[in-house]
């Protein structure tokens, strides 16, 4: 039996859109022995993928933690033994366990990380570049592993409530939270309701609060694995989130996200699988994208790409959460 090792180490998101690609390879080729290596934390995004799917879990920060850790890895995973390998991060980590299996024998093949288009791509040359779930599919054709495009799961319920998640990794990214709290208030007034999703710490002391303030409005933040979160969003009707791991985790779930963009854009290739363009709440400036990852401080100071009226994100959603109901129930 032919051995493929698959290498994702971050992002959350990332790894999330790492799901459904290995799920198609595994049911294309059901010949194929297929691992997966990424951080252990991550290790329900995988579960029950397929029967010839394993995952590897790594402790980065432990462990695993530099070239001694990378090195107690590599006999763990026995990477001698393994015929292919798909690096879909290609990063010092993943690259030096890449050529390690490649001493020994094994056919590599790293993603292309479409650094070029991504550099164009911020300074105005408006370009879509190839969706990163795609990015991926690539790397096993090269390795003569073709697939057919994978696809959000298929929702088997209309599903209760819509889901919020606020947060991101950067201010770029984050819808304000002055804003934000009365998309929430004016969902607990029209008596829908409303799931909070967010990190512990600051995040959750923030939801909590809004949770205290509005009726029928849950805080999740801190209080859920992500096997329960993948859990909890594949029973909502609809999901609220910034260009975040959450739009990535939804569509995974089958669940339908009206996303908020500022700094970043979906031209980057990083909206959600199955997800639609015409959800993608954003602003027409000629400034945006000015990152990839939402990483950049505003040029001008006052992120004007994420001042979108709050009237026109309830529209929509509200609009979209209408029309969940119907699909559905047809």
């Amino acid at each position: 039996m032919t051995r493929i090792l698959i290498i994702r180490f971050s992002a959350l998101g990332d790894t999330a859109m790492l799901q459904p690609v290995v799920k198609q390879l595994a049911e294309q080729y059901a010949q194929l022995s297929i691992t997966v290596l990424s951080q252990q934390r991550f290790s329900a995004l995988f579960e029950g993928t397929a029967d010839n799917v394993t995952f590897a879990g790594a402790d980065l920060r432990g462990e695993h933690k530099g070239f001694s850790g990378l090195r107690r890895l590599l006999r763990q995973i026995d990477y001698s033994s393994f015929d292919l390998v798909a690096d879909m991060h290609s990063v010092v980590r993943s690259r030096y366990i890449t050529a390690c299996c490649a001493l020994r024998g094994a056919k590599c093949r790293h993603i292309n990380k479409q650094r070029a288009g991504r550099l164009l791509l911020t300074h105005g040359y408006h370009r879509p570049l190839t969706a990163t779930y795609l990015m991926y599919a690539d790397v096993l054709k090269r390795l003569g592993y073709p697939i057919n495009p994978p696809a959000k799961p298929t929702k088997t319920d209309i599903g209760t409530g819509i889901g919020i998640a606020p947060f991101a990794a950067h201010k770029g990214k984050c819808y304000p939270l002055d804003r934000m709290e009365q998309v929430v208030r004016r969902l607990s007034e029209e008596h829908i309701p409303v799931y909070l999703f967010g990190a512990p710490g600051d995040e959750a002391a923030v939801l909590r609060r809004w949770e205290q303030t509005y009726s029928d409005t849950h805080c999740l933040a801190g209080n859920s694995s992500l096997a329960e979160q993948l859990r909890l969003m594949a029973g909502l009707r609809l999901m609220l989130s910034m260009d975040s791991a959450n739009m990535h985790l939804a569509s995974l779930a089958g669940t339908r996200v009206v996303s908020i963009w500022g700094a970043t854009h979906p031209m980057a290739g990083f909206l959600g699988i199955g997800q639609q363009e015409s959800d993608c709440l954003q602003l027409p400036l000629s400034c945006r994208p000015c990152s990839i990852y939402g990483k950049r401080k505003c040029r001008y100071g006052d992120y004007r790409c994420l001042d979108i009226p709050v009237k026109d994100v309830l529209e929509h959603l509200l609009q979209a959460y209408k029309q969940c109901s119907n699909d559905l129930m047809i």
